[in-house]
């Protein structure tokens, strides 16, 4: 974290481990400057998590809208049901959005992501603010979120086990603009001065 533009970076808390998609990591959209790379971009499907710079945009789990979780949330948060859903059709006009089903009067997507799980794995979590202009086949639905186990690869988010995850979410500010930075070493090496990383 950092508290200005110009302060430095500290850590808050010890390292967490996490898992990653199943592909590794592909340049995602988000944030930081289109690089100069040879490196696999994130394509729908492709099981890997993308690499870059992401706004974390908004917190979601199974506890209800009366819940401290909820009513304490430093970003926007969705309440999982049955009928909340994360589409990941690339022909959808709601491709990569988080949606109520009931309040959608055509859909027109073939596939999508259930939001309410009968695991843990979105018990809670944040959205990971890839691909926000929502390109066709870009890749959707990448989230932080409660891992399955510390050894299973996801599908192309990034997970931790449920209480560091609640950690993370709890911690979260929208006035921090909070942000999510993952590379490969060495990009992260390549960029780090240029994109002023910790």
């Amino acid at each position: 974290m950092k508290t200005s533009t110009n302060a430095k970076w500290q850590a808050v808390g010890d390292a967490i481990p996490v898992t990653l998609g199943r592909g590794g990591l592909a340049w995602g959209l988000g944030l930081h400057p289109a690089p100069v790379h040879d490196g696999a971009t994130k394509r729908e499907g492709d099981g890997c998590a993308p690499a870059g710079v992401f706004a974390l945009t908004a917190l979601f789990g199974t506890a209800g809208p009366e819940s401290q979780l909820a009513q304490s949330a430093g970003l926007p948060y969705r309440c999982a049901t049955g009928d909340l859903k994360c589409v990941d059709d690339p022909g959808s006009r709601h491709y990569n959005q988080i949606v109520d089903q009931t309040e959608i009067a055509d859909i027109d997507w073939a596939s999508c992501e259930d939001m309410l799980l009968p695991d843990t794995r979105y018990a809670i979590g944040a959205v990971v603010g890839h691909n926000p202009e929502h390109r066709s086949g870009a890749g959707s639905c990448i989230f932080l979120h409660v891992w399955q186990d510390a050894t299973t690869p996801t599908a192309g988010c990034t997970a931790a086990a449920q209480a560091d995850m609640t950690a993370v979410c709890t911690w979260l500010d929208a006035a921090a603009r909070p942000l999510l930075v993952q590379l490969p070493q060495a990009e992260y090496a390549r960029y780090r001065k240029a994109w002023a990383l910790p």
